[in-house]
């Protein structure tokens, strides 16, 4: 019997942006446990195996219900949204199903944080402008403690998950100029993907004013509103042939 159970990133939402593999693996399974709301409920529509939501369930609960239905020669999809390897918990739902002897196939997904350059037509790297990226999310029930006024100091791009309803804090925090262009987007990808667009100064209270308080993220950075960028050297100057 293969004792495997496939992690799947479901994309951002859309649900042509989850990849074929994970389409395909979708399509196989007997039981699908999504990730909630998450997860647009368009995406299960690739499978007519069964359905189980994970939200409310505790980490424990979650492998029981997938252990034994692999035990039960199920084929069973955990679906994660975006890409489960930020911020998807997997490592620690691996190593419970380690002591069912279960092993994890990961099909990697889409991730909304490029879901959301695609929202905002930017690139979240610019020459001149920000060469970096920087991932990361505010304390709260799960991180004691987070590093987002350290990490704004270095002027780069930055993009905070699960931040929406922290957000004037947030900008409180930064160490960044009040003008530094701030996007906020809501459900990247879906059908009411909704941009908001902003400064340190003004953001929250804009995002406020739209009655947005989850399911968005955070983007501060020049590539927001990108002027003075230069070209990159690929595009600037004559190539020898490859």
């Amino acid at each position: 019997m293969d004792k495997t159970i496939t992690f799947v990133g479901a994309g951002p939402g859309n649900p042509k942006l989850i990849t074929l593999l994970g389409k395909e693996k979708l399509e196989e399974a007997d039981l699908v446990v999504y990730a909630g709301s998450l997860v647009n409920p368009e995406v299960l529509n690739y499978s007519n195996g069964e359905k189980i939501d994970s939200y409310g369930l505790t980490l424990d609960e979650i492998t029981k219900i997938m252990a034994d239905a692999i035990n039960e020669g199920k084929k069973v999809v955990r679906l994660h949204s975006g890409d489960p390897s930020l911020y998807g918990s997997v490592i620690e739902q691996m190593e419970e199903l380690k002591k069912y002897d279960i092993g994890v196939e990961r099909v990697p997904g889409v991730s909304s944080v490029f879901a959301v350059a695609a929202a905002l037509d930017t690139q979240l790297t610019l020459n001149g402008v920000s060469d970096s990226l920087i991932i990361t999310r505010p304390a709260g029930k799960t991180l004691d403690k987070d590093w987002i006024k350290e990490l704004s100091a270095h002027g780069q791009t930055m993009a905070i998950f699960l931040g929406t309803q922290k957000i004037e804090t947030i900008m409180e925090t930064v160490q960044c100029p009040k003008d530094t262009p701030v996007a906020v987007v809501f459900h990247a990808s879906w059908e009411d993907e909704t941009v908001i667009y902003g400064t340190v100064a003004d953001i929250a209270q804009k995002v406020k004013d739209a009655g947005i308080q989850r399911s968005a993220m955070i983007i501060i950075g020049g590539v927001v509103d990108p002027k003075n960028y230069r070209r990159s050297h690929l595009y600037g100057v004559p190539q020898e042939p490859l």
